[in-house]
């Protein structure tokens, strides 16, 4: 089975999300290793999940946490191939690191960042779009056409199990970003919205 575009997971924070995830195929997970972060994962932590998984990246998400200090907790967690942060000059500090780097963004911001294409093209940076506004209507955004056409672009805004498998054909898009949930106990979490949206992108074999 595989899934119509690439689907990487936001702030994974426990095994059953990760398991799950990762049995549907997804490409990345994502972890929160910003403490002091609602959804942090300590390095116990994010070694007792992905040691039940394989076959899947795992990336680091941080807020605004200056370059040295992400260099330096990276340390603890040597499986991360992925950075992401709201930071871009946090991020170009660390290219040198070899980590594929993921800049998070808002959709409201994204007219402000055009002037800074070149320099995500130039170190191949990813965006993560994402919005505080759940209603989102995704389809008709004009805003970032500009990006899909230079970039990749993870959608992380305006996705519904209606308008997944439509939005997965938007001519440039890398994929989406979705984020992940909290136990309601261990071992027990309702998948009924995420199951939806990943259900609705399966390919057929």
């Amino acid at each position: 089975m595989a899934l119509k575009t690439k689907v990487k997971i936001n702030r994974i924070t426990n095994l059953t999300d990760a398991r799950y995830c990762s049995g549907m195929y997804v490409d990345i997970l994502g972890f929160s290793l910003e403490e002091g972060s609602p959804h942090y994962v300590s390095p116990t932590q994010f070694q007792e999940i992905t040691g039940w998984i394989s076959g899947i990246d795992y990336a680091a998400e941080f807020a605004d946490l200056d370059a040295y200090s992400i260099e330096r907790l990276l340390a603890d967690y040597p499986s991360i191939s992925w950075i992401e942060s709201e930071d871009l000059d946090a991020l170009v500090q660390l290219v040198p690191l070899g980590k594929k780097l993921i800049f998070r963004v808002q959709l409201e911001d994204l007219d402000t960042l055009l002037p800074k294409i070149d320099l995500l093209r130039e170190h191949e940076i990813t965006l993560h779009v994402t919005s505080t506004n759940k209603s989102l209507a995704i389809d008709n955004e004009s805003s970032i056409n500009p990006f899909f056409d230079q970039l990749n672009v993870f959608l992380g805004a305006g996705i519904t199990p209606t308008n997944a498998s439509s939005l997965s054909e938007l001519p440039g898009l890398y994929g989406f970003a979705l984020d992940g949930g909290d136990e309601i106990k261990p071992g027990l979490r309702d998948f009924d919205q995420l199951a939806a949206i990943l259900e609705s992108l399966e390919l057929e074999d």
